[in-house]
């Protein structure tokens, strides 16, 4: 993404978002050099390059629950809090919101497919490095932001002002968006046709942009949707975050109810 510092929209989020960045664990200094490769390498250019690769959708083609089943192979080392294979946070995550809110399906599935761009990291989709997959802008907000200094985009004029190289209340959706694994798997949905709800495409889009949901920073920018949907967003954001545990959710025990809200919002193969 890079960091039209305040108009590229930051990723990351700071210690009071339930997570301490700083405590002393094994994870720790992957976490930090993590943050300090894509602190620097995530530019503008670098995203809009990545988009024009990945529009194509030419990696793949299979089902939304093939996907789940890939991440079993993934690792987050951006996450301090835990180090299980992303398919049972999705699942941890998704459960959580059906207990809570079980009406609301679209908000069921979208918890489950929300990380699913981070098969960007195995080699049939690009092996792409992890400060690629999620991604972050020039905000003190931001975790490790010292490293930001020696992103090339840090001097650019352009990326100074208030609204930078956009319009007030241009709508969030026309905003260059840090390349990551936020904006592939929105990317896929959209180019496949996915009837998932305006709010379920923006939280897969933004479930990473802390500045915007924690902070309230770039609303400015934001339009009468973006708002009504920053609501959702919310709600969804304490089950990304305060779900993760250590008992494992069954798979095949709940695999029926999600292939059946797969079946009803994707169509049964996508393109990657």
């Amino acid at each position: 993404y890079s960091l039209h510092m305040i108009l590229k929209f930051p990723f990351l989020m700071k210690l009071e978002y339930g997570r301490d960045y700083d405590i002393e664990s094994e994870r720790k200094k992957g976490v930090e050099e993590f943050y300090r490769l894509q602190h620097i390498n995530q530019t503008y250019d670098f995203a809009k390059r990545m988009r024009e690769i990945y529009v194509t959708l030419d990696k793949a083609e299979m089902g939304i629950w093939e996907c789940c089943e890939l991440l079993n192979e993934v690792v987050d080392d951006s996450d301090p809090d835990l180090d299980e294979a992303q398919i049972q946070h999705l699942l941890q995550s998704a459960e959580a919101i059906r207990k809570d809110y079980p009406e609301q399906d679209w908000l069921h599935l979208t918890a489950l497919i929300h990380d699913l761009g981070k098969i960007l990291l195995l080699p049939r989709f690009g092996a792409l490095p992890q400060w690629a997959v999620v991604g972050c802008a020039f905000d003190e907000s931001n975790i490790h932001h010292k490293y930001f200094k020696n992103n090339p985009d840090y001097q650019c004029p352009a990326y100074k002002t208030k609204n930078g190289i956009y319009n007030e209340g241009c709508r969030l959706q026309n905003v260059m968006m840090s390349w990551g694994h936020d904006e592939y798997m929105y990317l896929v949905a959209k180019k496949n046709g996915s009837t998932l709800p305006s709010a379920g495409l923006f939280i897969i889009r933004f479930h990473s942009f802390y500045p915007l949901h924690k902070e309230g920073a770039y609303t400015h920018l934001m339009n009468e949707e973006d708002v009504e949907n920053l609501k959702w967003l919310e709600v969804f954001n304490k089950y990304d975050l305060y779900s993760k545990s250590k008992v494992l959710v069954d798979v095949e025990k709940v695999k029926p109810y999600y292939m059946s809200l797969i079946e009803k919002y994707f169509p049964v193969k996508l393109k990657w």
